[in-house]
């Protein structure tokens, strides 16, 4: 894995846990993302045009992408309201990178080395141990993870033939927008505006800019290495958001969250060398 692609999506892992520190924080995170991702879509606009960048051949992929982001957007919502996010964040997290994977090979086939399996499979474990599995995930829940997984894992096989035919800031936008303004309109019509005017302010301003820079980052590392490989490093942000959560929320970090981050950063040394 190329050093720049290395340090874009571990740029990336870090954005990523930082917004979602900032929407974790809010006193409604649905209402908060669904914000963000509005504000994700509409402040860059102005960078966005002054660097267009897309070939015809992109809109069945950015279609693509915007279906499974839709969806996983969905499918999170739920899944914050029945579920702990310790039992499915792991989860869902920890397998994307192994699905993306297996996509790469069975579907794509694009061969992987086996350092490279290794630091994905090191990455996903050590994902999963930060976080913990709670012995308490029922088998609805696992299934809404694993339906979260394959979102991820979907999207961001398709953003790597994706972003061969437009630059990372413009397949964003053509991404992003459907998603965030069904999302918003969603809602808006079941929360009521009142609800998403409590919620809009700098935080929410902040993390939807910050939605909008990993994601970026993430389809830059695209173009530079595996898609598989750019998924494990970017679940990276489990550790970054545990270190956060330690630091700002007074979140517990024992010795198998510290093992965890030791085993997810072994797998991100295999991928570098991959």
């Amino acid at each position: 894995m190329p050093l720049l692609a290395l340090a874009l999506a571990l740029s990336a892992a870090l954005v990523h846990a930082t917004w979602n520190l900032l929407l974790a924080r809010s006193r409604d995170p649905g209402t908060a993302t669904a914000i963000a991702a509005a504000v994700s879509v509409t402040l860059p606009l102005p960078v966005v045009a002054a660097t267009w960048s897309a070939t015809p051949g992109v809109i069945p992929l950015a279609v693509a992408s915007s279906v499974l982001e839709l969806a996983y957007l969905a499918l999170l919502g739920v899944a914050y309201g029945r579920a702990e996010l310790s039992v499915f964040y792991p989860i869902a997290r920890g397998l994307a990178p192994v699905l993306v994977l297996i996509l790469a090979v069975a579907v794509v086939r694009v061969p992987q080395s086996p350092v490279a399996v290794a630091g994905v499979g090191l990455v996903a474990s050590g994902v999963v141990l930060v976080r913990g599995v709670g012995i308490r995930a029922a088998w609805q829940d696992l299934a809404l993870a694993l339906a979260i997984a394959a979102c991820i894992a979907g999207y961001t096989t398709v953003d790597k033939a994706g972003v061969t035919h437009a630059s990372p800031l413009a397949y964003y936008e053509l991404v992003m927008a459907g998603p965030a303004v069904v999302y918003l309109a969603a809602t808006m019509r079941a929360r009521g505006m009142r609800s998403v005017r409590m919620e809009l302010g700098v935080p929410t301003i902040a993390a939807g800019l910050g939605m909008f820079t990993a994601y970026s980052l993430v389809l830059a590392a695209l173009t530079l290495a595996p898609a598989a490989s750019v998924a494990a490093v970017r679940e990276t942000s489990v550790v970054l958001a545990t270190i956060l959560g330690g630091l700002f929320l007074s979140e517990p970090v024992g010795p198998r969250r510290l093992f965890g981050a030791v085993v997810v950063a072994a797998g991100i040394g295999a991928l570098a060398l991959a």
